[in-house]
């Protein structure tokens, strides 16, 4: 077994458990927007902060195990691989994407969130289709 296949396979396991995270807080978003009960919205701000913390270092072990492949692979095989920058790209949205659920915690920590419901069940849908994309990529290697 090769350091390749490790990295590989911790790449793919923090990518998996960022995921599940990733897409879930989103969706108590939604349900956050709609409630008018204190006491569910305390329950949810709760409950969302503790999942973006905990997902939080699952994003970060996706990066460092994504980069270590990177490395070992070598830069010549990094300068002919079209798709890993393509696929690269997508990753910086998600990671765009992460970072802007802190601003949308701290928007309903604070009782300042404006956005509906119907706008987090669109922003929902989009870590969905970047992972299809990245999958594919990844996959298929078409460039």
């Amino acid at each position: 077994m090769t350091l390749i296949l490790i990295y590989k396979a911790l790449h793919v396991f923090f990518m998996v458990a960022w995921f599940a995270g990733i897409f879930y807080l989103p969706r108590l978003f939604v349900y956050h927007a709609e409630t008018q009960s204190p006491d569910c919205d305390a329950t949810f701000k709760v409950m969302e902060r503790r999942l973006l913390y905990f997902v939080t270092p699952f994003a970060i072990l996706t990066l460092v195990f994504g980069l270590l492949l990177i490395v070992s692979y070598g830069r010549a095989w990094f300068a002919v691989s079209s798709w890993l920058h393509y696929k690269l790209l997508l990753v910086t949205i998600l990671y765009l994407y992460h970072g802007y659920c802190f601003k949308l915690l701290a928007d309903f920590k604070h009782n300042r969130n404006r956005r509906s419901a119907r706008f987090y069940r669109i922003f929902n849908e989009l870590p969905v289709l970047l992972l299809l994309a990245i999958i594919l990529l990844a996959t298929l290697k078409p460039l």
